[in-house]
């Protein structure tokens, strides 16, 4: 079943009443990001790109969590039914691949860490992840902002590991490749990041 906006616009409403919280607006963003990008992008559907990235954290729905909000809304979105969206709640957090490079506690037991493992070890990250994976680095939930600042943000948050590093470096490389695709730097299609990023 393909998830639609509205539909993840549903899905999101629903969990932000169960869970209130930044992310709802994060997720938003997030969507809005990836979509003005696969716009620009031949061969992606900015609809798509744009439901998918809406709902890379809907997992935050059941409360608050570590990297457990990754498996929460995979499992939740196959339940649903979508699952070629449910793949995005798991590899937006791994732009290199490895489950090691999640920021946040794994609050999983080991059955559900190999079970993340594996599926990333599987899993051949195609435009759409790595569109959510940068959109996911652009959105706050008031808007837009250079990545640097949203990665150093989310670093003060969680810490910095012996992954932070790769983790970062693979996030440019997603923004030089979508730029390259473009034509353009990205943020000539997000609208405010100046001013989101320097207030």
């Amino acid at each position: 079943m393909e998830l639609t906006v509205e539909k993840a616009r549903e899905l999101l409403e629903e969990g932000g009443r169960l869970n209130p919280g930044q992310w709802v607006g994060h997720c938003i963003n997030a969507g809005l990001a990836a979509r003005n990008i696969a716009k620009e992008c031949e061969g992606l559907d900015e609809n798509k790109a744009q439901a998918f990235a809406m709902i890379h954290d809907i997992g935050r729905r059941v409360g608050r969590t570590g990297m457990r909000h990754t498996l929460e809304g995979y499992n939740y979105l196959i339940e649903l039914g979508f699952e070629d969206a449910a793949r995005i709640c798991l590899t937006h957090s791994h732009p290199t691949g490895d489950m090691m490079d999640g920021c946040g506690e794994w609050d999983c037991d080991e059955e559900e860490k190999e079970f993340v493992r594996e599926f990333l070890d599987k899993k051949k990250f195609d435009d759409y992840d790595l569109l959510c994976q940068l959109a996911d680095a652009l959105a706050l939930d008031d808007g837009f902002l250079l990545i640097e600042k949203r990665l150093v943000g989310v670093s003060m948050r969680h810490g910095f590991n012996d992954y932070t590093l790769r983790k970062w470096k693979k996030v440019f490389e997603n923004k030089e490749y979508f730029e390259r695709k473009i034509g353009k730097s990205i943020y000539d299609v997000l609208p405010g990041v100046i001013e989101n990023t320097f207030k």
